[in-house]
Formats: C-alpha cells, sequence, structure tokens
C-alpha cells in the first residue's frame, strides 16, 4: 500500500493564467466569480473547495487552454515513464486489492499510458479526478498482451463469461501466466469493448470478428500492478481537477468512439466469416 499525497496545482495554475493572459487578479476575480479573498488565499497555500476548483478550471477550459493535457506532455519529457489512474471520488492510498474482483485482470491497481485515457473511464462522475505517477518496472515480472486471442479469453474469464470454459486448459495456462506476473501490459478493454466480448463468448460472433472490431478501440495500454513489490515502484505526481466542460467533452468523444465500434462490427461481421466460435477454440480436434 502507498499513500497518495499530492494535491490540485491550482496555485500555479492561476499564476499561469494570470502570466497568460496578462491580467491581475481583480480581472480573474470578475471573470471567474471566484472573490480577490479567495484567490489571496489561494496565493497563500491555503486549501480551497471544489467549487472553487470547477469556477476556475472551467474558465480555463472553456478559454481554450487544455492545462491538463499540457502538464502530461512536460511531465512525461521529465520524467520519462509517467502513467495515469482516474479515480470516481479522489485517492488517500492505493492497494493492489482495491479494485473489483472482476475487472480485467482481477485484483491489482489500473493506470493507463495517459491523461485522457484516466478522463475516460471518470468522466460521469463529478468528484472524479486523475493522477499522475512515475514508475520503474526494473526487477519486476511482466505479463504482456497485445490486441489477440490470449488477452480476450483472459478478460472475459476474469469479468465471468467463459461459463464451461473457464477450467479448460488453454485457459488455466493463461490465468497461470497472469498469477505470477507483478505488472500486467494489455491493451484496454472499456464496457463497450466487453459487449463484443461478450457476443463473442455467447457464440454469436468468431473469434476474428470480434478481435478485429476491438482493434477500433484506440484506448491504449493499461497497467495493472498486481503485486506490493510492483507498487513500491509507484511515485505520485500530481491530481487533476476534471471540470464539467471537460467531462461533458469527454462523454461526447466516447459516444463518437462507441459509433465507430459499432461500425467496424457491422463490418467485421461481413468481412470474416470463416473465423471459429468460442465451442471450436475449445474443440481439441481443431
Amino acid at each position: 500500500m502507498i499513500n497518495i499525497n499530492c494535491e490540485y496545482k491550482i496555485k500555479e495554475d492561476i499564476d499561469f493564467i494570470i502570466e497568460t493572459e496578462k491580467i491581475n487578479k481583480i480581472e480573474l476575480s470578475k471573470k471567474t466569480g471566484i472573490s480577490r479573498v479567495t484567490l489571496d488565499g489561494i496565493s497563500k497555500n491555503k486549501k480551497t473547495t471544489d467549487s472553487v476548483c470547477e469556477k476556475f478550471y472551467s474558465y480555463v477550459y472553456e478559454s481554450n487552454y487544455r492545462i491538463n493535457t499540457v502538464k502530461e506532455e512536460l511531465i512525461k519529457e521529465k520524467y520519462g515513464e509517467v502513467l495515469f489512474h482516474g479515480s470516481k471520488n479522489g485517492l488517500s492510498q492505493v492497494s493492489i486489492n482495491g479494485s473489483r474482483d472482476n475487472c480485467d485482470f482481477g485484483n491489482g491497481f489500473y493506470l493507463g499510458e495517459n491523461y485522457n485515457q484516466a478522463l475516460s473511464f471518470v468522466c460521469e462522475n463529478e468528484k472524479s479526478s486523475v493522477y499522475s505517477f512515475r514508475y520503474s518496472l526494473k526487477d519486476l515480472n511482466i505479463c504482456r498482451f497485445d490486441c489477440s486471442m490470449e488477452w480476450m479469453l483472459a478478460i472475459c474469464y476474469h469479468r465471468g463469461t467463459l461459463g464451461a470454459y473457464s477450467d479448460n486448459e488453454k485457459v488455466r495456462k493463461i490465468v497461470e501466466k497472469i498469477n505470477k506476473a507483478d505488472v500486467i501490459i494489455a491493451p484496454i478493454a472499456d464496457n463497450k469493448m466487453f459487449y463484443v466480448m461478450a457476443q463473442f463468448t455467447d457464440g454469436e460472433i468468431n473469434a476474428d470478428v470480434a478481435l478485429h472490431s476491438l482493434s477500433a478501440s484506440r484506448l491504449g495500454f493499461q497497467y495493472i500492478f498486481k503485486t506490493e513489490m510492483a507498487l513500491e515502484k509507484l511515485i505520485p505526481i500530481e491530481k487533476y481537477y476534471l471540470c464539467r466542460p471537460e467531462r461533458v467533452e469527454c462523454k461526447k468523444l466516447l459516444i463518437e468512439r462507441g459509433f465507430e465500434i459499432d461500425t467496424k462490427l457491422r463490418l467485421a461481421k461481413r468481412e470474416f466469416k470463416t473465423g471459429l466460435y468460442i465451442e471450436e477454440i475449445f474443440d481439441e480436434r481443431i
């Protein structure tokens, strides 16, 4: 378990906007609706409320400053190895037992390669935020997956949709490999992608159709830290406030991505008619 002590860097962000916009605190107060007294308090490192953060960061976003994604670029240039985690209610500690049992690869601490990945998983929640972490994989046992049959079976196993096939030798070998790993690196599978996988496990589509449809997601890779030794390799950097305009924009993009996956699924059904169905994959005679 590690403690998370990072907070929003609103003081630094206010200084940046004042300098960039060439305005003073009185003008910023008028533009944001935040009192001058509150702005002065923030300058003196006094804690502030979520309502103040919402006013400030909404103004910033609606003024076309994508401050969080730019910060992502800068910290990657500074640290090199950086990962992101989206939290629905904020973090004070993280552990390897903090996730749901039916997550893609079971229990562990889940992170993504970039800020927008993390944002996409929590943008529905008003109190959500994103955290960045430095990390190292040195001396850790890594299990990697690409967009493959193994990856799809691993996720279907952990999400509980393989049914009688869960005890199959092919599945057991995949699970054994996962259980030996400190860190899993694999394509991200959100609920829209899992809908496609569920059609495969229900026997409605073949494996080729499923995998070609899933390749449309472009969500990137997730890193699952599954052991205490792996968790010790994480160092928190910053906490990012998610204002309402940013979350609304993210939800729109997710809807568009969902249409893209649906379209590819329909086209893949027409193009890949000879792929193996789930019962054929586990038929030892094939």
